[in-house]
């Protein structure tokens, strides 16, 4: 009887494809085993095993497959039937989820490799050029891959040249595939075991008399390893005697000394012993018991903290608890720039069974948590991670904490899957049958109308840590400012003032302006041009550092103007401001105070983040300027006046959540202020401070918000009343995308009725070369969402039946908000 496997492949493909195995090999593969297959006529994938069966695929007949890449499984079943309800929910293919989920160490593609033909002679004369080029190559080396091909032809598309070099029979192609995860060794080094007699080693010593170099170290290995008692590593021993590794590797060749390898891990905690949770005050207390007693009726419940009220530490019990039974906890936070905080608190209190998860570590290390995880390893116990960590493979989830959970930053973008993290993480921990917990100060509608609702549990805490009193917050009315002539820059007369009190009382100042760059725009005075994105429809911004204009969208860039383009005029002036201008603004200001910056631009690295937090933490910065990673959830000590420097470009944003995300904004970034014992302060700079969305801010008062969005949100039919689907097309051709969005909206209309808005051109309608435009399906409450998808899949297909529109790229964003 033949036996097959279905596997997942890293590819957009609808279905799973169907290979056929020996029957050893489906006896030894289990589901969730990697394996290398061939697909189409040349590529070779590292697909996914996802059944194995006797059935042979009736439409066409199955591969073989080239080889089995591991010995046990890497995917669990249960991330399996998660990986299904996000391929589901979010309107996308396995393979793609796939691809999304597993390290890219794990993802091995082919890399064709192309050798000499040595049984055939070729005459040099018979090669053009660029062929002879290539041959010559590989005189000198074995072998070349595509991208050294490019490289010495100095050109992208070399296929034509080593397809001309096949039909002269000079070359062969082969396919191979690459392990890319590669352990992190470790050289060690002991005293060969020839010498472990007292005579022998009594010999050693004289013998080496007469290069004392060489007996130092001998010497110096002795003290180390009585000394720590551990095996000693080849760096320390250099270090420890003062040698040069090229005389320890004289020992080893002489054989006096033994090198061996040992595999570490890349990420790993080096800290003291663990210091004990702190204890929980009355207010925490009674959050912790209403929170377990919301456990025993509803699986997810939502803690509405005030900013500083200890919500960490409430986490804290619980992952605890969690532990205490023998099962994982997994902790999801919305930006990189909170791990580096919280890892460090964390360690204090669990030391090594803290594992950490973002895009900022090497695929090497999150292969290495993975595995940890994967094996329920005393070191993966508590995951701390970016929105990604949700598809590490936990054997035993006991309980899912999403910190920030109204982050916007925890939904998934591009590419596919196009999930939220936290709905995501409430799957799976359902899955598990555990629990999670919902923590924000400002949560986001949709969260706290199901609490409202009795879908999740609710527990508050109104008052801040030690009684603390929340933060005074002053709007300032710069128009009227400017009328005054009292503003210098961008800062008004009051913030100045506060800010001189605050740095003279020795106190730390955060100011918040969420553009980064210098300014957003640069206009000419004459004629009133203003340098564009050539791929894209936006104004390029100034970025003085560089002294660079810059795409913020494509990353075009380029050198600042002297004059202007269109007239000549060398009277260019900027408009706007980003963090750039308030920084030196700032230093202008208080040359005598440190001014640092917190922005895109000064985190690239992958320890980017810590620095600057360090730096603040250890007061070697006075006055912070940064875009919104200051407002998640970071904990300072000193920082007593926050200073937000234009309120008024976050509300006048094109988009049904700009006055909740503002409100949540404003919130997050005034409880940066006062976190100790003195009251902080805020002052919230705008044109207009008789705004709604200002005034509930300045009283934080967060239900009269969210009362009145949710009145707004009825009356327009929006989340979470109604469900939303985006449905966006791409194309370089701006008729081909209108004619194709009008196409597919009169389809949707024909089954959604009046349900369909669109298709509509964003604000910004092209990026990158490409046009976008935009349809809006809206989903009331008592309508099936299965259905709905099953209706917009059937028009997804008929849409690409259509010859002239297979070139254009339909994206389907399911809860797009």
């Amino acid at each position: 009887m033949a036996n097959f496997i279905d596997v997942i492949l890293p590819i957009p493909l609808e279905k799973s494809f169907t290979y056929s195995v020996t029957p050893a090999e489906a006896d030894f593969l289990k589901v969730g085993m990697r394996v290398a297959v061939p697909f189409g006529k040349s590529k070779i994938y590292t697909a996914l095993v996802y059944k194995i069966h006797n059935q042979e695929p009736l439409i066409y007949e199955a591969k073989e497959i080239h080889q089995i890449l591991d010995d046990s499984p890497v995917v669990t079943k249960i991330q399996l039937t998660h990986w299904e309800w996000i391929a589901n929910y979010y309107m996308c293919t396995l393979g793609e989820v796939m691809r999304g989920a597993l390290p890219s160490a794990f993802v091995l593609e082919s890399e064709t490799v192309i050798r000499k033909n040595n049984d055939v002679v070729i005459n040099d004369e018979d090669l053009k050029d660029d062929e002879f080029l290539v041959y010559e190559a590989l005189h000198h080396q074995s072998s070349l891959k595509i991208q050294d091909i490019s490289n010495i032809l100095d050109k992208k598309n070399v296929l034509p040249v080593i397809k001309r070099l096949l039909d002269k029979n000079a070359i062969e192609v082969e396919e191979e595939v690459y392990e890319k995860y590669k352990p992190k060794l470790v050289r060690y080094v002991k005293l060969h075991s020839s010498y472990t007699s007292q005579e022998k080693l009594q010999q050693l010593l004289e013998d080496l008399s007469r290069a004392p170099k060489q007996r130092d170290v001998v010497m110096t290995l002795f003290s180390v390893s009585a000394k720590t008692k551990k095996p000693v590593k080849v760096t320390d021993l250099s270090e420890e005697s003062d040698a040069s590794t090229a005389i320890i590797k004289t020992l080893i060749d002489k054989g006096i000394l033994e090198e061996y390898h040992i595999q570490t891990d890349r990420v790993s905690y080096s800290g003291d012993d663990n210091e004990d949770s702190k204890d929980l005050n009355e207010h925490q207390e009674k959050a912790l018991k209403e929170i377990l007693e919301s456990y025993k009726t509803q699986n997810v419940t939502l803690l509405h903290g005030v900013t500083s009220s200890g919500k960490t530490e409430i986490y804290v019990k619980l992952i605890e608890d969690a532990i205490a039974k023998g099962r994982q906890a997994l902790y999801l936070l919305p930006e990189i720039a909170l791990t580096t905080q919280l890892v460090t608190r964390l360690q204090n209190y669990f030391g090594e069974k803290v594992a950490v998860f973002h895009s900022k570590y090497s695929s090497h290390e999150r292969v290495e948590v993975w595995y940890n995880v994967l094996n329920n390893e005393a070191k993966a116990q508590i995951v701390l991670g970016a929105r990604s960590s949700i598809f590490l493979p936990f054997s035993n989830l006991g309980l899912v904490i999403v910190d920030e959970e109204h982050e916007s930053s925890y939904k998934q973008f591009d590419p596919a899957p196009r999930y939220h993290a936290r709905d995501a993480a409430i799957v799976l921990a359902g899955l598990f049958k555990s629990k999670t917990l919902l923590g924000s100060a400002t949560p986001s509608l949709e969260s706290y109308f199901n609490a409202q609702q009795n879908k999740y549990g609710l527990v508050e805490i109104t008052k801040r840590y030690n009684n603390v009193l929340m933060p005074e917050i002053e709007l300032v009315d710069i128009k009227d400012k400017h009328k005054r002539k009292r503003m210098k820059g961008h800062f008004s007369d009051r913030l100045i003032e506060e800010m001189t009190e605050a740095l003279q009382d020795g106190h730390q100042i955060i100011l918040f302006q969420n553009r980064r760059g210098f300014s957003p725009i640069v206009e000419c005075n004459t004629c009133g041009h203003s340098p564009q994105c050539s791929n894209c429809d936006v104004s390029l911004t100034y970025h003085q550092y560089k002294n660079e204009l810059r795409c913020h969208y494509c990353g075009y860039h380029t050198a600042m103007l002297q004059n202007c383009q269109a007239c000549g005029s060398v009277e260019l002036d900027s408009k706007g401001f980003g963090t750039e201008q308030v920084e030196e603004e700032a230093k202008n200001l208080f040359p005598e105070h440190k001014v640092a910056r917190m922005d895109l631009d000064t985190t690239r690295g992958k320890y980017g983040y810590d620095k600057i937090i360090n730096a603040f933490e250890q007061h070697e910065v006075d006055i912070l300027v940064g875009t919104q990673m200051l407002t998640k959830g970071l904990d300072f000590r000193n920082v007593k006046l926050v200073g937000i420097m234009n309120a008024d470009n976050m509300l006048n944003f094109p988009d049904f959540r700009a006055h909740e995300r503002s409100f949540q904004l404003m919130l997050q970034v005034s409880g940066r202020a006062g976190r100790t014992d003195k009251r902080g302060k805020v002052l919230i700079q705008t044109y207009n401070p008789y705004h709604r969305i200002l005034q509930q801010v300045s009283t934080n008062s967060y239900f009269e918000m969210f009362e009145e969005q949710m009145n707004d949100r009825h009356i327009y039919k929006y989340p979470p009343i109604y469900r939303l689907i985006k449905i966006t097309f791409k194309h370089k051709d701006y008729n081909k995308v209108n004619l194709a969005a009008d196409w597919y909206a009169t389809s949707l209309r024909q089954v959604f009725k009046t349900n369909v808005l669109g298709p509509e051109f964003p604000p910004i309608s092209r990026i990158r070369n490409l046009y976008h435009k935009n349809i809006l399906v809206k989903i009331p409450q008592q309508q099936s969402l299965v259905k709905t998808k099953e209706a917009i899949i059937k028009i997804n297909n008929s849409f690409f039946s259509v010859k002239d529109f297979r070139a254009i790229r339909v994206i389907l964003n399911v809860d797009n908000y």
